[in-house]
């Protein structure tokens, strides 16, 4: 049995995760009060810190990989001339399928793949409806015939201005922008490439049947970094030498169907697998975000490649970022690197009649686009369920300093005797270099599981001894273990352990518990 599938104990992965995030604050569904719609979630106050910090770290990794990368922020409403030029209004479509009684429309190759535990990608809809046919697939919802596969474009389509008559889209990805800025930011930065494009917002898809509760949104935000290149100096990268010995985790189109792992070098990728160097770097640095920046175990993470029957016919190469996530069942989808060539300059060109060539030296050409691009809404139920323990006395979310939503809670043990008024003095300080909490509410054990349960790395509580002699105790989340700390140590002392220069063992005097910590429910 997996870890997500229901046991007679309680609730999967999943529901616990889902009602820990609506009880706490980190999301839920948008205006439930309504009743609520598919697809659509309201962040909390946790979840947008949460979020926030996601984002952030993206932005310091990703931005920081050159002097030449830089973000843009765009209109989320775009003319409809934009999706012409772009593609989207031809080929951005999914396959449907009907219920031929109750008329529930169905996302079919989702219905077929949970059906038949198949990968369908890349077939068109004549094929789909040959598997729903010869296997009998039915309506889920009323054991109904299913009507033959079409194609549904989900394109949000918006009528602007007084007449309605000027019809203009919501973007369906972040990718455009850069593409429709590129000449503006071409000739402001000097006009040189390679150089990159940034945009952290959101898009909109209106999706079928979104399932997979947060997974799977109608509104969502990406995190996009558009590399424009030389394609003839794709196989140079500048920094080559300082990943070329670096062990990339691949999961081959030919070995997809066992989910085969090779474990690779960057150098033999692009001498065995004919990997420009230029891709294999931006790999590279895309598996140390996840592995060494965000601490995702490296079994848990995979570069799956599709092939050209799954990819987009414009992809010349094609990697989706997969982690292998109990309350999806397997390895799933949260971001990708995209080759895709002059596809989106080339196509813009031609619609627009704006040249939107480039000229280096004596070479006039159209540049090629590497895209890094993912999946923020994704990533952070990915961190949510990589990160969350079921303990037997507790259960928390472990995230790591860098993406708590709260980094120190505050404790006073009891709400007289001027401890307060210590508590609110050291917390004023705490509060000006940490994301901090203040909870005076409760029973100290139940205290610290309100925190542990939301993932507050650390704890501090004051005491009577806090009032004698200056010192307060500092609790780690994760291992339980509590030290003594002087009170105006306290903020170095904290940003050591957090920046990992300190072991918490070492940040002061070890405190033996009284007896073990018991959970205490609410």
């Amino acid at each position: 049995m997996t870890e997500d599938k229901k046991s007679p104990k309680g609730p999967n992965k999943s529901d616990t995760i889902m009602m820990i995030a609506a009880k706490r604050g980190f999301f839920y569904p948008s205006a439930e009060i309504y009743g609520a719609k598919a697809g659509f979630w309201t962040y909390g106050h946790l979840g947008t810190r949460l979020k926030h910090n996601w984002e952030n770290l993206w932005r310091n990794y990703f931005l920081g990989l050159s002097r030449s990368y830089f973000e843009i922020d765009d209109c989320h409403i775009m003319p409809k001339k934009v999706f012409e030029g772009s593609g989207h209004l031809a080929h951005f479509n999914d396959p449907l399928t009907e219920c031929s009684k109750c008329h529930f429309r169905f996302r079919a190759d989702q219905l077929i793949e949970d059906a038949l535990k198949t990968n369908v990608g890349g077939l068109d809809e004549a094929a789909l409806t040959k598997l729903i046919d010869d296997n009998k697939l039915l309506c889920p919802r009323c054991g109904s015939a299913l009507m033959p596969v079409k194609w549904f474009n989900m394109m949000f389509e918006m009528k602007v201005g007084a007449t309605g008559e000027d019809i203009m889209y919501l973007r369906p990805e972040s990718a455009q922008s850069p593409y429709l800025a590129f000449k503006r930011e071409f000739e402001a930065l000097r006009k040189k490439i390679p150089f990159g494009l940034a945009v952290v917002g959101k898009a909109y898809r209106n999706e079928i049947s979104p399932r997979q509760g947060f997974f799977r949104l109608r509104e969502f935000t990406q995190a996009e970094l558009q590399i424009f290149f030389d394609p003839d100096r794709i196989n140079e990268a500048e920094n080559w030498d300082f990943v070329k010995a670096y062990k990339l985790r691949l999961c081959l189109a030919k070995d997809a169907s066992e989910g085969k792992i090779t474990e690779i070098t960057c150098e033999e990728a692009n001498r065995e697998l004919k990997i420009p160097k230029f891709y294999a770097y931006n790999m590279a640095k895309v598996q140390q975000f996840y592995l060494s920046l965000l601490g995702i175990p490296a079994e848990k993470f995979r570069f799956r490649e599709l092939d050209e029957k799954e990819r987009a016919f414009y992809n010349k190469l094609h990697f989706d970022i997969e982690l292998d996530m109990g309350t999806l069942g397997g390895f799933k989808e949260v971001a990708g690197v995209h080759y895709r060539t002059n596809h989106d300059l080339g196509g813009h060109q031609e619609h627009s009649g704006e040249n939107l060539e480039v000229v280096i030296g004596d070479k006039r050409f159209i540049p090629h686009v590497l895209e890094l691009s993912f999946g923020v809404d994704r990533n952070v139920w990915a961190v949510m369920d990589l990160f969350y323990r079921q303990e037997p006395e507790r259960a928390l979310f472990a995230f790591p300093s860098l993406l708590a939503p709260i980094e120190v809670a505050m404790y006073p043990l009891v709400n007289k005797d001027n401890i307060p008024e210590y508590s609110s003095e050291l917390y004023s300080k705490l509060g000006k270099e940490f994301k901090m909490f203040f909870d005076d509410s409760g029973s100290i054990g139940r205290r610290y599981r309100r925190q542990d349960e939301i993932g507050t790395p650390y704890g501090v509580t004051v005491d009577y001894d806090s009032l004698n002699d200056n010192t307060v105790t500092l609790r780690d989340r994760d291992s339980m273990k509590q030290v003594r700390v002087k009170g105006d140590e306290l903020i170095q002392t904290l940003k050591k352990v957090i920046a990992g220069e300190l072991s918490f063992e070492k940040a002061g005097a070890p405190v033996v518990p009284k007896a073990p910590e018991k959970e205490e429910k609410e």
